[in-house]
């Protein structure tokens, strides 16, 4: 946005200045005195400084707003009017002097239909004011030079409009991209709300039956009672469990990034990271792999020897094989650093229906995850 605004303020900038350059050069080869051309001059470096806070002023333009919205464009108003006036006492010539005015209105905050016939009126104006100087007012040998000057100022309105109309296309399209953002992050948060409430609403439910059912029982079947009571807390359990799982599927990354991540973290820490992925990574259990990657990746940072790291994940038959290896520090491994990071990993790939394998090597440490590929799918 950024950029596409500046090129468009250089654009409007750069046919202002040509402009005043353009006649600036015809002046000269029509032979007027050096005092016209000297305050012709001045008055165009004026209109291009007017020109300036005009543009800066669109740019955080309110269609909605009145076209003069600010204090501050009452100045480069008349500042284009002066410029106006001295052009017309120094050349003589009205479509030089019509300029400066005519391209600071239609720089004012005008509609988009109203900018429009604003346009179009100024361009018969500038038109009609260029051929009464071509009858009148330019020297009889002026030749192309005029006749360009005066098609090159007629247009200007146009040109410029053209260019701001670019800009006006990216920011809307900017605006566009920023709603589609917060309306996918609403209904985002709309399914996340709709997902708990039928997952916590239903298990709600279960265990106020199940107590209301124990309330009962009491007196007449201890048993039972104590039996629905201790399902209920069964159902706690789910609960929790089912609410652990949803947070964990709305937090998970894709293993690829899940591995880039891990490497760029490694290299940042000063060690020699490389990484193997498959090719069919995404169909991986990523709910399984990514935390083992996470408790790996902080493991070999925190017990190995900060020198070099392999991460690879691959597809063998029927199962997704992840492995880890890193240098060993001489004083601890990367699995006896007194936390609770490899039994973790052990129970959550046990709870997938794989396997955990640490090898201890003399000079690394080397942990191998193999998860069914029927994880994916589930």
């Amino acid at each position: 946005m950024s950029a596409t605004w500046w090129y468009t303020f250089g654009t409007v900038v750069f046919f202002v200045v040509m402009l005043v350059l353009f006649w600036e050069a015809a002046l000269v080869g029509a032979g007027f005195d050096t005092g016209s051309v000297l305050a012709a001059g001045l008055a165009g470096v004026l209109w291009i400084a007017a020109t300036v806070p005009m543009l800066l002023d669109y740019r955080r333009r309110d269609e909605d707003a009145v076209p003069v919205r600010r204090r501050r464009a009452f100045v480069p108003l008349l500042v284009a009017l002066a410029c106006s006036l001295v052009l017309g006492y120094a050349t003589g010539i009205w479509v030089i002097a019509a300029v400066p005015l005519v391209e600071t209105i239609i720089l004012l905050n005008w509609g988009p239909g109203i900018r429009l016939r604003v346009v179009l009126v100024v361009t018969v104006l500038l038109a009609a004011l260029w051929a009464i100087d071509a009858r009148f007012g330019i020297p009889a040998d002026g030749g192309s030079t005029w006749f360009l000057l005066g098609f090159y100022a007629a247009s200007l309105p146009a040109v410029t409009i053209l260019s701001l109309w670019w800009w006006d296309v990216v920011l809307t399209l900017d605006r566009a991209r920023a709603a589609e953002a917060r309306l996918a992050a609403t209904q985002e948060r709309l399914r996340v709300a709709t997902d708990v409430h039928d997952l916590q609403g239903h298990h709600l439910q279960v265990i106020a039956l199940q107590l209301e059912l124990a309330e009962r029982l009491m007196t007449s079947d201890p048993e039972a009672s104590l039996a629905q009571v201790r399902a209920a807390r069964s159902s706690v359990d789910e609960a929790r469990q089912g609410t652990r799982d949803l947070a964990l599927r709305f937090r998970s990354v894709p293993l690829r990034d899940e591995l880039a991540n891990a490497v760029d973290l490694l290299r940042a820490a000063g060690v020699a990271a490389e990484t193997t992925v498959d090719r069919d990574a995404d169909l991986a259990p990523a709910a399984v792999l990514g935390p083992v990657i996470r408790e790996a990746t902080t493991n070999a940072l925190r017990h190995g020897g900060g020198r070099w790291a392999l991460l690879s994940l691959a597809r063998d038959a029927g199962t997704w094989r992840l492995a880890i290896e890193n240098d060993a520090d001489d004083r601890e491994s990367s699995g006896d650093g007194g936390g609770s990071g490899l039994p973790g990993i052990a129970r959550r790939v046990s709870d997938a229906g794989g396997a955990l394998a640490v090898e201890h090597r003399a000079q690394s440490f080397r942990l191998v995850v193999t998860v069914p590929a029927e994880e994916a799918r589930t």
